[in-house]
């Protein structure tokens, strides 16, 4: 079968009309549904419902897209793997983790992963855990850093360290001597906290309902770094991984006493993907630094 049929039928599919998909391939729109005729006529169905307005797939023609997004994604696979070099004297490895992990976490594993690879190239990128499951399943990432709990079955998690939420305050905060906070004593505090659609927020608020503590929310932030700032310059508190407070001289974990908040990080990666050489050091740097890293966040 001829590849270039191939790659019309999926700009065709991509948009949704042979106008817009010629455009895009810089060939004309008679010499694109020409090459798409000659695929139907070969494969013996339509693809294509040319009757409307807009061009749409058929049943059939939405079956074979995916058989042939997997051969694409499998052709890409195969290209990294025959480029993969074992002695890691290059090598690229696409990587995404959640908002939380950037603050705290991911800047040591980086510095220690250029240390120990330099020729490696790394593309990080943070993103919900959502966006990188899918990004995972289309082959446009290597790895994830995200949250144990309602991974696709087509994705393959390890553990990689225990998480626990604290009471973050600043050190001016009344609060910032004591090493534990009844849960009845949080309705009493006023709270900045993460926006909702955060992966943190939401175990936040399911804590909230578990426990039916009512705190006072005063303010909501799309970013950690804002939180943050504010603390330092307010009375108000937050709820964030102790580990962010442990790396900060001027913040305070505080310990929520009788049931603690706690979450399981895990490394992810699409089931049977192939597996670079790049990508097992990484994962095995990243174990080695959580292994470390986590005890020293212990508290009491």
């Amino acid at each position: 079968m001829n590849f270039r049929y191939i790659r019309y039928f999926l700009a065709v599919a991509e948009h949704h009309g042979f106008t817009r998909a010629a455009t895009a391939l810089h060939v004309s729109q008679p010499a694109l549904s020409q090459q798409v005729r000659l695929l139907e006529e070969s494969l013996g169905v339509q693809l294509f419902d040319r009757s409307g307005r807009n061009t749409r797939l058929t049943d059939a023609g939405e079956v074979y897209l995916q058989y042939v997004c997997r051969a694409f994604q499998e052709l890409d696979e195969g290209k990294r793997a025959i480029h993969d070099v074992e002695d890691l004297s290059r090598g690229s490895l696409r990587v995404a983790v959640t908002p939380t992990f950037t603050t705290y976490f991911i800047g040591p594993l980086v510095a220690e992963f250029y240390t120990r690879y330099p020729h490696i190239t790394l593309q990080i990128q943070e993103m919900s855990q959502e966006r990188m499951e899918e990004q995972l399943i289309n082959d446009d990432l290597d790895i994830g850093i995200a949250f144990d709990g309602g991974e696709s079955p087509k994705i393959a998690s390890r553990a990689l360290l225990t998480e626990t939420l604290a009471l973050v305050v600043a050190c001016h905060h009344p609060r910032a001597q004591q090493r534990k906070i009844a849960l009845n004593e949080l309705n009493d505090e006023k709270l900045i906290l993460l926006s909702a659609g955060f992966a943190t927020r939401e175990q936040i608020d399911r804590y909230f309902r578990e426990t039916g503590l009512r705190p006072q929310v005063q303010m909501e932030v799309n970013s950690i770094c804002t939180v943050l700032d504010v603390i330092r310059r307010t009375s108000l508190s937050t709820l964030l991984p102790a580990a962010i407070a442990m790396q900060n001289n001027d913040l305070v974990a505080i310990s929520l006493a009788d049931r603690q908040l706690e979450r399981t990080g895990v490394l992810m990666q699409r089931k049977g993907a192939w597996q670079t050489a790049a990508g097992r050091v990484f994962i095995e740097v990243a174990q080695e630094l959580a292994d470390k890293t986590v005890p020293r966040y212990k508290y009491t």
